[in-house]
């Protein structure tokens, strides 16, 4: 047993959404109850205390739209020109860096990030994984490291045929092989989807096979959808169709599918999303650094689809991408009163509501029966801090390097910024070590 007392507990429980001296009783990886602080040590006395005075208790942050193995690119330098546009930086930076990963750097670069996941509160990602040159075993490897970590993890091979059909043939191969693992495996930390790249580098013939071959296995697919406008022209070149409408038509959408990004979809695209009960995954910061537009989250969230919050690798911090997504549509519509509702409802509603759909327990809430995966947030609050305007202090006052305690499925992952059984001094001189010889190949 374990309590986690003495703070003010953001529950996201509509039973009892806050409670400014609460505690949080974990029996297993379950929370068993959460009420006041002398309450709940009465009626445990001999359980594990952790006290979180001065401190904001609330539930791990969930990424819906992650890439690990982006990793080895912060602070490498291009070779050619710098890309123009969105194409281009597909071809000179992200397709060059993911064909020279090796199954060891795989490993480390998931590391490092699932890491840095831990420190900012990230207790669940979904991650879309691509290594052309060493796809066999790959998504193994990243297991391994959400393992190592403990973090909550649901897996993905990008399937394209941008590397030919024998990599294509892989990465098939690789997602019928990881989803069948992770559903033999014993525990709730590793679920697994059918991965796809985008419209533009999938052909009918291929998107019809993946669909062939994940018939019976009980999962969707993630996959980038209308990104840059660059899809949009290729699925209209490739079907006469708009790529939404290209890929529901090919059985690629549907209640277990993500759809990330949707920057440049329109009203009838929208439309088929809802129908197809899809979930849409926006990455605000990703969409900003690449030019590629601002998603139309309101129209999308009024339609009543589905829409989380991700990064799409470009932060492991999803405090920060919650702070872009209130700002980028504020500036993008000139209306400073937008996405005060959409931003948190993403991160706080939505991406619990995607992770329901692969794993059997709530995450994303402080109430009995959920997974015990807890944050504890240095933050103090300097105004009154209620039920009422939660939203407004996470949004002002924290962030992902505010976090001291990670717990993850009831198991202390960080404690005061150190994090139990894992060596970040050695990990990270290795990846050093793995990312300069990366670089010489690039």
């Amino acid at each position: 047993m374990l309590l986690i007392g003495n703070g003010r507990i953001i529950t996201r429980d509509h039973d009892q959404p806050y409670l400014a001296d609460g505690c949080v009783a974990v029996k297993g990886n379950i929370i068993i109850e959460v009420g006041g602080t002398s309450e709940l040590k009465k009626r445990y006395p001999d359980a594990g205390f952790i006290d979180a005075t001065g401190r904001v208790v609330m539930p791990g942050m969930i990424n819906t739209h992650m890439h690990l193995y982006s990793t080895f690119a912060r602070g490498m330098a291009l070779k050619d020109a710098p890309p123009q546009n969105f194409p281009e930086i597909l071809e000179r930076l992200w397709w060059r860096l993911d064909k020279v990963l090796t199954r060891e750097d795989i490993y480390y670069s998931a590391m490092v990030s699932l890491i840095d996941c831990v420190k900012n509160g990230t207790t669940t990602i979904f991650d879309h994984h691509a290594s052309p040159g060493a796809v066999r075993e790959s998504l193994f490897e990243v297991s391994l490291a959400a393992r190592a970590t403990g973090v909550r993890s649901c897996l993905c091979y990008e399937v394209s045929d941008r590397d030919g059909a024998a990599v294509m043939e892989q990465g098939m191969d690789e997602n019928v092989e990881f989803i069948r693992y992770a559903k033999s495996e014993p525990g709730d930390m590793v679920r697994a989807m059918f991965g796809l790249h985008a419209s533009l580098t999938l052909s009918d013939k291929t998107l019809a096979r993946c669909c062939e071959a994940n018939a019976g296995l009980g999962t969707g697919f993630h996959i980038h959808v209308a990104e840059a406008a660059a899809d949009v022209s290729d699925a209209l070149a490739r079907s006469g169709k708009r790529v939404v409408e290209r890929l529901a038509g090919m059985g690629i959408l549907g209640p277990k599918s993500i759809a990330a990004h949707c920057v440049h979809v329109n009203e009838r695209e929208m439309d088929i999303l809802h129908q197809t009960a899809a979930n849409v995954v926006h990455n605000p910061e990703s969409n900003m650094s690449n030019a590629v537009g601002c998603a139309p989250v309101p129209t999308m969230l009024q339609k009543g689809i589905t829409v989380g919050l991700g990064t799409d690798g470009y932060t492991s911090d999803m405090f920060e991408s919650f702070k872009v997504a209130n700002i980028l549509h504020r500036h993008h519509h000139a209306n400073p009163s937008i996405a005060w509702v959409e931003a948190p409802g993403m991160l706080f509603k939505h991406n619990p509501a995607i992770s329901a759909t692969y794993f059997p327990r709530p995450l994303g809430r402080l109430a009995p029966g959920c997974y015990a995966d807890i944050i504890i947030v240095d933050y103090d609050p300097p105004t009154p801090l209620n039920e009422g305007n939660l939203d407004g202090h996470i949004l002002f006052g924290m962030s992902g390097r505010s976090v001291r305690t990670t717990i993850i499925n009831g198991q202390v992952i960080m404690e005061e910024r150190r994090l139990t059984g894992i060596d970040e001094v050695e990990i990270y001189a290795k990846a050093r070590e793995l990312s300069s010889k990366l670089w010489e190949r690039f």
